[in-house]
């Protein structure tokens, strides 16, 4: 009996064995998939879901993976799989547009299986080289090369994705692309007339190109043309190529110098009997009244060795040519950015006076990211109105006053249901003269800062307060063991932590922790709120131990200190988002109108008084303009609209936003921009994979219990758990006995 008992259990163990391995096998071969992770990591967002559903041609997905590749790169090659498989379910009707291929890569040294070597000049073709990886083998680093990449094929255009070494953001980055390639194909298509590309090249060059070390620079109009051809055909035939010679004519040398291309001039070279002359190069890509120059040829200066002239890498050439095409054709959504009045500049410019202080920092990293989905267009409102067809405008720490017809096309913008991004500065940093630079303790000072942009926004409810936060809970910097080693607070680089961040909207459910600096603090006139019915929405604030800096602002940090007393800190709030129907600030107001340097000199005629008798003319003129009434031009009260505000201009500089796009205060501006453009679903889609998730903050008695717990309590619990374990046993093994005794 015993025997049968026993090998009841090897039969049950057995079976059980098959059903795990059988269910194994059928999760890997059938799509059946329950995400039960709180963002829904390993699942599509709707953006995703939407943009596969609508696409209108065929569109095919190849991946180039190198097989049997060590953890954790292959999670990553099954992920991509399940991804895939999700996207191809959701295409509905349009399932048969959705394709996608793994193309089968052995490692190298492995063997070769079929069409291997096939794929990899097929993957090198597309753009994809392998990458090198580092894994762990026998207690040894060893390193790898591997495909990694993928291309998208939608149509006659090719996007690339030349490296996937982790699943972090990936379904991002196939949504953008295949998003991009679909307002790619549109934009193409509704061309009216075709991209001008034109290469100005002197002949007269030629002779002197072998003595620059530019031996191939006979030959570059053949190639450039045989680029633009390759790339003319993945366009739907909407490029037109044009060389041009500025030695035979001086008309084009006079276009080409125009441009500003890149001139040379070369002194006698009697040994080689060639004259002093002098040649253009460079390339222009025009399309309507856009024309975006391409460096063909860089001049490096090198210590000791000296000037040496390199011609374009030809194999980038496409590339470079493809990325300038969507720059011009405007394949993104527009979005307005404030190109005067002193607001931040998208690419840095130097000071006005080299003497007042460095390089304005521009905002690189800011443009680069925000550029990969949207389209910047600058406004500047001395000069024209803010187009109707923009969904949202960004203003950027102005520093100079607008008029009150500037203000009023601020506000007519908003009234027509539109979305403002409003990041200002109440201060104005300014550095001392030179000759006080060595004075003691002097640094920079700080200016307030008033440019009339405040009256609009006080009018709709928010105002940003004369001061800068100061928080505790800040950024500490480690001090050089030189200077005493260990840290100093930066308190007015406030870091705000999860608890202090609101995650009702959708766009900032996953955004659990920021880092501020030199932020100014909001509060709501919640009079005009309530009268307006306006939503507002406290985005993140200050730790409750943060104070204001008022007054004489000095950020020095030896000399900061904190309050003694708690009662005069506070948290404050430091971003909103206001939404609904505004009141137009000029309603019940003269319409304002712009001024022009006439306007000026009429008004200072205006101030001479005329002496005389008054002409029949001035008596009685023709038509008096001031009663012609007019209907339909000013909009009083808003379609629903939002204002983002934010009092610090430094959340958009690169030591703020990283390049990738990976942190937290980036995901959060990019949000942002998204949500007031009405992409809610892409933002949600983005910040899902956010890989900050901070532990609480407790306090010192709460962190010493968990402390002791994990280390004497945990062991007691198992221990009693053991021990009770051990008296069911044992009161069991006495109850069977008991049995056998009565029996």
């Amino acid at each position: 009996m015993g025997k049968i008992s026993r090998s009841g259990k090897y039969i049950k163990f057995f079976i059980y064995l098959i059903v795990i391995v059988l269910i194994n096998i059928a999760g890997m071969t059938l799509f059946t998939r329950v995400d039960l992770t709180n963002s829904k990591i390993y699942s599509i967002s709707d953006a995703s879901k939407e943009v596969v559903a609508t696409l209108s041609e065929p569109l095919t997905i190849n991946i180039f993976f190198t097989k049997n590749l060590p953890a954790p790169y292959n999670n990553t090659e099954q992920y991509l799989h399940d991804l895939l498989e999700e996207y191809a379910i959701h295409a509905g009707k349009y399932h048969n547009y959705f394709n996608y291929r793994f193309y089968n890569i052995s490692p190298e040294g492995e063997g070769v299986g079929e069409n291997v070597e096939e794929n990899r000049t097929l993957a090198r073709n597309y753009g994809i080289n392998p990458v090198q990886i580092r894994h762990f083998e026998k207690d040894e680093i060893k390193f790898k090369n591997a495909f990694m990449g993928l291309v998208i094929i939608h149509g006659d255009i090719i996007e690339k994705i030349p490296t996937i070494t982790s699943t972090e953001g990936l379904e991002y980055k196939l949504t953008t692309s295949i998003q991009k390639l679909n307002n790619k194909i549109s934009a193409l298509l509704a061309l009216k007339q075709k991209i001008q590309i034109t290469l100005y090249l002197s002949s007269s060059m030629k002779q002197v190109a072998p003595f620059m070390g530019l031996k191939s620079l006979p030959q570059l109009p053949e190639k450039v043309e045989k680029a633009v051809e390759k790339l003319n055909s993945k366009n739907y035939g909407k490029i037109e190529f044009t060389y041009l010679d500025p030695s035979e004519d001086p008309k084009i040398e006079a276009e080409a110098a125009e441009q500003s291309l890149m001139a040379l001039k070369w002194p006698a070279i009697p040994q080689k009997n060639i004259d002093p002359g002098s040649g253009i190069i460079g390339l222009t890509m025009r399309y309507e009244k856009k024309i975006v120059d391409v460096p063909l040829l860089s001049i490096i200066q090198f210590p000791l060795i000296g000037t040496r002239y390199e011609l374009i890498d030809m194999e980038s050439l496409e590339e470079i040519l493809n990325e300038n095409i969507e720059t011009l054709i405007d394949i993104n959504e527009n979005i307005g950015f404030l190109s005067d009045h002193g607001a931040l500049s998208l690419f840095g410019s130097p000071p006005a006076n080299p003497m007042m202080g460095p390089q304005e920092e521009g905002l690189s990293n800011f443009n680069s990211l925000v550029s990969r989905n949207y389209s910047f267009k600058n406004i500047s409102l001395t000069d024209e109105k803010i187009p109707e067809s923009l969904k949202c405008m960004i203003i950027a720490g102005p520093t100079e006053p607008f008029t009150d017809y500037e203000l009023y096309q601020i506000d007519q913008y908003l009234m027509r249901g539109k979305s403002l991004a409003v990041i200002m500065d109440r201060f104005k940093e300014v550095m001392p003269q030179r000759r006080q630079t060595f004075s003691f303790n002097q640094g920079p000072a700080y200016v307030p800062i008033d440019t009339g942009l405040e009256k609009l926004l006080n009018h709709y409810g928010v105002r940003a307060k004369k001061s800068y936060v100061m928080d505790e809970n800040c950024y500490k910097q480690t001090n050089a063991p030189q200077f005493g080693g260990g840290e100093t607070p930066i308190y007015f680089a406030p870091i705000i932590q999860q608890e202090n961040i609101n995650p009702e909207p959708t766009f900032m459910k996953n955004i659990k922790g920021l880092i501020t600096l030199k932020i100014s603090p909001l509060e709501l006139l919640e009079d005009r709120i309530k009268a307006g019915n306006i939503k507002a929405t406290n985005l993140f604030s200050s730790s409750d131990k943060s104070w204001e800096m008022k007054g004489r602002i000095s950020l020095n940090p030896r000399f900061i200190r904190p309050p003694k007393s708690d009662d005069e800190k506070e948290s404050m709030p430091l971003s909103f988002l206001l939404e609904g129907e505004f009141q137009s600030y000029f309603d019940g107001k003269p319409i304002p109108v712009k001024k022009t340097e006439s306007d000026d000199a009429d008004e200072d005629e205006k101030d001479i008084e005329t002496i005389g008798p008054k002409t029949p003319e001035e008596e009685k003129p023709e038509i008096d303009l001031s009663k012609v009434e007019g209907q339909g031009g000013f909009i009083a009260k808003s379609k629903p609209a939002k204002i983002f505000m934010l009092a610090s201009s430094d959340m958009l500089k690169n030591n703020i936003l990283d390049s990738e796009g990976k942190g937290p205060n980036t995901t959060f501006i990019l949000n942002v921009i998204d949500y007031l453009n009405n992409r809610e679903d892409t933002a949600l889609m983005r910040s899902k994979e956010q890989t900050l998730n901070p532990l609480f903050e407790t306090d010192a008695l709460t962190k010493t219990a968990v402390k002791y717990f994990n280390i004497a309590g945990l062991p007691v619990l198992v221990s009693f758990f053991g021990f009770f374990v051990w008296l069911k046993r044992r009161s069991r093994k006495k109850q069977i006995r008991m049995i056998f005794q009565k029996s």
